[in-house]
């Protein structure tokens, strides 16, 4: 049976509706970066799944083809994945789409190098039209974080995020995101199939934990 990081890493990709503090390990990631309302049709968010996928089938296939990946096991392709952020903006803006940045990423299997990566890359120019310029092999911390599922519309998340802050609040730690932390959301819906209003989505923020000093200065 593929082996299934959503069911070998519950606490990852599984969480409850409600609230919880993780560490999260280093991992590494198929990525694209881009910007723009992810609703577009043929905007860079929607460009940028495709080639996600592109490669991400490449080597999980790659079993089958000329280069036999060193400690290769057979997996089921991890969900889509996304860092957001919009420049100026403390939160999210869902009013103004057009001014989302992201980094639309999909997890790599760690027995996937960046040579396999380069070979992957080279493999899909070669069947591809589309532009493979952006896509990247990223390694990430994201280290400590809220997080919890979200049920429903993603214009509804802030109602989530908002009961993710009061909890984090609560158990001593303090929002930290920045240009190297940012607010992530892991898809496990397929949003062609599912209503709106049963879309699972992980969303996850980074946090740090405060300092006695500065639990007294909240007192």
């Amino acid at each position: 049976m593929a082996f299934d990081y959503k069911k070998a890493y519950k606490e990852f990709y599984m969480p409850k509706n409600k609230p919880g503090i993780v560490e999260i390990p280093v991992m590494n990631y198929i990525a694209v970066r881009g910007g723009g309302d992810p609703n577009v049709e043929g905007g860079e968010y929607k460009q940028s799944i495709g080639l996600l996928y592109a490669v991400a089938f490449t080597i999980k296939m790659s079993k089958k083809g000329s280069r036999q990946i060193a400690g290769y096991f057979d997996y089921v392709v991890p969900p889509l994945e996304g860092f957001w952020w919009q420049d100026g903006v403390q939160g999210v803006d869902y009013a103004h789409k057009e001014t989302f940045r992201f980094i639309s990423v999909i997890r790599l299997p760690d027995f996937v190098t960046q040579a396999d990566f380069a070979w992957a890359l080279d493999e899909v120019r070669a069947k591809k039209t589309a532009d493979f310029s952006r896509v990247e092999f990223l390694t990430y911390h994201e280290g400590l974080c809220v997080q919890c599922m979200h049920i429903g519309p993603y214009d509804k998340e802030p109602e989530t995020v908002a009961r993710m802050h009061e909890y984090m609040q609560m158990q001593g730690y303090e929002l930290d995101i920045n240009d190297k932390r940012l607010h992530h959301e892991i898809y496990l819906s397929d949003v062609r199939r599912t209503a709106p209003d049963k879309l699972k989505t992980v969303i996850r923020h980074p946090v740090r934990i405060l300092s006695e000093k500065e639990k007294e200065s909240l007192s």
